[in-house]
């Protein structure tokens, strides 16, 4: 059974959404405020978190920023409907999505679904071995990458990303194609999640050696990733 921390101080709605999840099959822990969500985030019994960002104490942007120092668990960031500040600053900080409150618990259900399926899953496609592409190489089964021969560190959403746009290496990818395969569902209108994840792959990566990005923006169509 896989277990979900949430994060949340209103006690009414966490504990219907706490109801909805173990009727949907997860085991579910509750925290109420930001320094004891990331006490239980860090304690290593839970498979994905889901963090409010009003909170007493420590909101949820700091608490996410602790949890990273620590951990790469899935989280996901529940938001103000409309805070676009909150949720672009919680996907710089590698959240792997967002969803707006009020939400709706089946809404909740599909997001944690779809990031733990990325999470589980060998990636898009059926290729096997390393992905070698330049400077790039993707190990899918163990999601490790290595840029230059050095480590990279990418979240889980990030690395779901850059291998989409890795397989597809000197064309364009479209947003809903990325939506679908790496994030595994439908592009959402006004959703400006993919441009902020993709924004934090180009700082890892620099610069290429005449200065131009090696994930370019093809205007009205996607991204594309280049191969040399």
């Amino acid at each position: 059974m896989t277990r979900v921390l949430l994060v949340d101080d209103d006690v009414e709605l966490a504990a219907m959404l706490r109801e909805y999840l173990e009727q949907e099959g997860f085991e579910v822990g509750v925290a109420h405020d930001g320094e004891s969500g990331v006490r239980e985030a860090l304690s290593g019994r839970y498979a994905i978190a889901v963090l409010d960002v009003m909170m007493p104490r420590l909101n949820g942007v700091e608490a996410l920023r602790q949890i990273r120092a620590g951990s790469r668990m899935p989280v996901l960031m529940l938001t103000a409907k409309g805070d676009d500040i909150d949720r672009i600053i919680g996907l710089e900080l590698g959240a792997d999505d967002y969803v707006p409150k009020p939400c709706s618990p089946r809404e909740l259900v599909a997001r944690l679904r779809a990031i733990l399926r990325r999470v589980e899953d060998a990636a898009p496609g059926t290729q096997q071995g390393p992905i070698v592409v330049g400077p790039l190489t993707l190990w899918p089964e163990r999601r490790m990458a290595q840029w230059y021969e050095q480590a990279l560190e990418l979240t889980s959403t990030e690395y779901s990303l850059l291998e989409v746009l890795a397989r597809q290496a000197g064309r364009v990818v479209s947003k809903h194609d990325l939506s679908e395969l790496a994030l595994r569902r439908p592009l959402a209108r006004f959703d400006r999640s993919i441009d902020v994840h993709v924004s934090s792959i180009r700082h890892k990566l620099g610069a290429r050696p005449n200065g131009d990005s090696w994930i370019q923006t093809v205007r009205g169509q996607g991204y594309q990733f280049v191969k040399g």
